[in-house]
């Protein structure tokens, strides 16, 4: 090719792309890194790439990679908290990053013992376990999403985030193995809903995009009949985390609608 074809090719290319007709190999150039828990890491869903971080090949993260092309660091990993993900994570962001995703919170808050309480202590431990995490999530979890979103904008200034929140974990009214009662159903969908407000009024505050899955959701929690949550399930980590439905049809979704 001669230089003169060489710059009308790149030329062309400049223009293309700022008309909004990227190529796909464009779109390869895309640095997206996938950050946060459980949710994020695709726990509950199967096919795991990463045994110790549950990392899995149908998560939102891979499933954006593998449909637009996108250069994908996933660093999402099971238990995360936000210290978690500032202290082992956020190596990852540089300024060339333009794409971040994170679901962080609920293992700060303690979801995992909530749970537990709720499911084998009954309705007046469920109580007390929200309650603790409750306070929790308006009291000392704000600071920390805070300090977290400040330490991604600093290492990655020029990228697109966006902050996933957590769905409600159950139906009501249904009947399930192992589901605790509707008094304690209720009681950790508000939970969800304390935590979900807490999160997106953080990401609103530091610029970010919030990505409610709350509606996806709706009638395919846990005890629905086309549940796109896990009920009590061995290995019991995977309790109550989208299956690989709730991976494809409830989180990527609510990831791509708020890009």
């Amino acid at each position: 090719m001669t230089t003169a074809r060489r710059t009308f090719a790149a030329l062309t290319a400049a223009v293309l792309v700022a008309l909004g007709f990227a190529t796909a190999a464009q779109a390869d150039t895309v640095d997206y890194v996938a950050l946060g828990d459980s949710y994020s890491a695709g726990v509950g869903a199967g096919s795991y790439t990463n045994a110790d971080c549950k990392r899995s090949s149908v998560a939102y993260p891979e499933l954006y990679a593998q449909n637009s092309g996108a250069k994908l660091n996933f660093q999402a990993c099971t238990g995360a908290t936000t210290t978690d993900v500032t202290a082992k994570q956020l190596d990852a962001l540089s300024t060339s990053t333009a794409l971040v995703s994170i679901s962080v919170g609920g293992s700060d808050a303690g979801f995992t013992d909530v749970m537990q309480e709720c499911v084998l202590g009954g309705d007046a431990a469920c109580q007390a376990a929200v309650d603790k995490a409750v306070d929790y999530v308006h009291n000392t979890l704000p600071g920390q999403l805070e300090g977290l979103y400040s330490a991604i904008r600093v290492k990655a200034p020029q990228a697109k985030v966006v902050v996933l929140g957590y769905p409600h974990i159950y139906q009501l009214g249904t009947s399930c193995a192992f589901a605790p009662s509707d008094g304690s159903r209720g009681l950790i969908n508000g939970a969800a809903d304390e935590l979900d407000a807490v999160i997106g009024k953080a990401a609103a505050n530091a610029g970010f995009a919030f990505a409610d899955v709350r509606s996806a959701f709706t009638g395919h929690e846990a005890c629905a009949s086309e549940a796109w949550l896990n009920n009590v399930v061995f290995p019991l980590d995977e309790s109550f985390h989208p299956n690989v439905t709730g991976q494809a049809s409830g989180y990527y979704p609510a990831f791509t609608s708020a890009l």
